[in-house]
Order: structure tokens, then sequence, then C-alpha cells
């Protein structure tokens, strides 16, 4: 090497320049290294990070079961134990009406009367006729008993007699229509007086003095209705899902908003014990007494079934629910994080949650506000609960420091 080099010092060693310049390269290259080093594992960091956001993290919630004797809160129509509409049986013009709305009246008591002229002419007509029938038939009666005299002794034929029992015979037919077309009219002449079928309060009147009155409810307007209200029935229709718990005799209790605070019990007489295919309900007929007249038919009632207890019965928040094509259905995830949809019966819909009768257990973990495109078998994280402060620390919140 030429003693010119500026590597080599006089002595032979390499300078200092050489020194360095070794020096910076092995860094340049241990930078290198480390720079690609760290680009992959960010990249293999990132990898991770990313796969673990895409899994979705889910709060979830255990069903709670419904408490115990609950209230079924359905509406109610309030009908009199008894009610009539009274059309006339016989036509005229109304004389006078002795009872106007809100009325007490008793069984048989007169209500109305009708003039009826046209009725009065053919009752008299009756009459003339039963007793022209009358004198017909005794005249044939006695001219049989002759001939069949006459007939004994061979003075008359057998066919003379036998015309003139005939002739009685018919005339005995002819009294007896007589008779029965009176007493057609004669019950006619007593329509026109309107009583009362039963104990009650008249609720309406449609008619007055003067007004023209056909008989019959086709061709007539109503003239008064009569309700019975000393006992009072209330017709309720009860989704199917809680027909076979609301048998006669179980407990209710009535609320009206007249009466603000204060509750009547009525429990279930009777049921239809059949299902109504257009609605799904069971009609069912609750009483209540009415003696002091508070109550009103045709009122609305709130009524408040005492349902007994049953453990089936779960609840659920109302946002945990999925409206999908198969039905209404619930996400649930097990231990290991997988989603199983299952499909559900949906009970009373108290607002911020529902009933359901079937379909998931008292151990089901339940996903809050699942997304719709939630899949059956979804792999999913369980957001840990919020921690509850501890005694203490409720204890010092607010104080003063």
């Amino acid at each position: 090497m030429s003693e010119h080099s500026p590597y080599i010092s006089k002595n032979g060693s390499p300078s200092k320049v050489g020194r360095y310049a070794l020096i910076a390269l092995i860094i340049a290259v241990l930078l290198g290294i480390w720079g690609v080093f760290s680009r992959v594992h960010s990249r293999a960091a990132l990898g991770k990070e990313t796969a673990a956001a895409s899994v979705p993290t889910v709060v979830t919630v255990k069903p709670s079961r419904s408490p115990v004797g609950e209230d079924l809160v359905l509406p109610g129509s309030v009908q009199s134990f008894n009610e009539a509409a009274i059309y006339a049986r016989t036509s005229g013009y109304l004389k006078t009406w002795y009872t106007d709305i809100g009325a007490p009246v008793k069984k048989g008591q007169l209500l109305a009367e009708i003039d009826s002229p046209e009725v009065d002419q053919q009752l008299s007509q009756a009459q003339a006729d039963l007793a022209t029938a009358r004198a017909n038939y005794e005249l044939s009666q006695s001219t049989n008993e002759r001939w069949k005299g006459l007939l004994a002794t061979d003075s008359v034929s057998k066919q003379d007699a036998d015309e003139k029992a005939g002739d009685a015979a018919a005339k005995k037919a002819a009294l007896d229509s007589s008779a029965a077309n009176l007493a057609r009219l004669r019950d006619l002449e007593s329509f026109k007086r309107v009583v009362a079928p039963f104990d009650g309060t008249v609720t309406a009147r449609n008619t007055d003095i003067g007004a023209l009155i056909n008989a019959g409810q086709a061709s007539g307007a109503q003239l008064f209705r009569v309700a019975d209200t000393h006992k009072l029935r209330i017709y309720v229709q009860v989704p199917q899902p809680y027909a076979a718990v609301t048998t006669p005799g179980l407990a209710a209790e009535l609320r009206f908003a007249e009466h603000p605070g204060k509750g009547y019990p009525a429990p279930i007489v009777r049921t239809a014990n059949a299902i109504d295919p257009a609605t799904r309900t069971l009609q069912v007929e609750l009483q209540v007494d009415n003696d002091k007249g508070e109550l009103f038919p045709g009122a609305y009632a709130e009524v408040h079934f005492k349902l007994p207890a049953d453990a089936k019965v779960l609840r659920l928040p109302a946002n945990t629910v999925l409206f999908r094509t198969a039905g209404l259905q619930v996400a649930a995830v097990d231990a290991n994080g997988n989603v199983a949809l299952k499909n559900v019966t949906q009970g009373r819909d108290f607002g911020s949650t529902i009933e359901i009768i079937n379909g998931i257990d008292a151990n089901d973990s339940v996903i809050l506000n699942p997304p719709d495109s939630l899949a059956d078998g979804t792999q999913v994280r369980i957001a840990a609960p919020p921690e509850a402060p501890a005694a203490g620390q409720q204890q010092d919140k607010g104080k003063p420091s």
C-alpha cells in the first residue's frame, strides 16, 4: 500500500477516519434491521388489533321472573244485569206516558197508554161475529139433535141426518174461530197498556203524546228502555295466553275514572269456554253489586285480575327482541361467546319490559340492543358489567374532604 494512503498512519495503523466510517456503517445496518423489525412487529400487532376489533362487544342481561300475584289489567264493558227495549205490540197514537228517564219502575208498572181506535172497532166486530157464530151453532146443534131422533124412527134418510151433523160441526168450528179471533183482539187491546217487564230504571224514552205508534220492532221505534242495575255485568276480552288461568272464581277489581282511588271487587262468574278466532281472545263475565247505584251501565272499566304465580313466565327488556321473518327472536350467548338465536312467544307488553311465555330459560344470557345483522353462530365478546362502588366509597361520597 502506498505510504500516502489516508487510512494508514505513518506507523502502519488505520486512521481515525476509517474507524469512524466503519462504526457509522454498522450503526446504519443496525438501524435498518431495527426499522424492518419494528414495521413487521407493528403490522402483526395491527392485525391482532383489527381481528380483535372485528369481534363485536355486547352487553347481556338475564331474564327475570314475573312478580307473584301480579295484576293483569284489561278494559271492560259494563252492562246492566237485565236490559230491554220496549216496543209497541199494537198500532195507534200515544195517549199518555207516565215515566221518564231515571224513574225507577216495578214489574208490571204502567209506562204509557196507546189510543188505537181501529183495534177497538175490530174488537167490537169480533164480539158481534162471535155472537153470530154462537147463534148459528146453537141452531145447527138443535137441528142435528132433532134429525138424530127422526133417524131413529126411519123418518128421514141417513144422508140427510149426516148433512145436519156435518153442518153442526162446521158451525162449531166457525164458533171456535170467532172466539180465537176475539181473544187475539183482546190481547191487542191489552197491549194498549205498555208496562215494565221487570224491576229497574227507565234509561230512555223515545216517544211523546200524539206520536204515531207502529206495532213491532221492524216497523216501529222503541218507546222505552228499561235496565235492571241492582247488579252489573262486566264483559272482558282476555288474550289467549291468559285464557287458561282466567277461570270462574278468579278475583278481580274494577276501577273507574269517575271514582279515583276506589276499587270494586268483582269475581269472574263465567267464561265463554271458547277462543274467538277473529281476536284470539276469551270472553269472560264478571258481576258486581250496585245496590247504591254508584256505577252506570255502558261505562268503561279498568279490570285488574289477580293472576296466580307462574314460574314459567319470564321477563326481558323490550330492546332485546329481534323481529325476523322467522318470528320473534332473542339472541342468547353461551359460555364460549357464540350467539344462538331463539324463537320466543311474547306475553304482555309493559313498555320497557315484555313477558316471554316460552323459548328461553332463566339462565340464558340475552344480548341487549342486538344488531339486525346478527346471525346464528356469530362470535361475540361479552362486556364486563360495571363495578359497583365499595361500601366505604358510597359512605364517603358527598362528604367534605
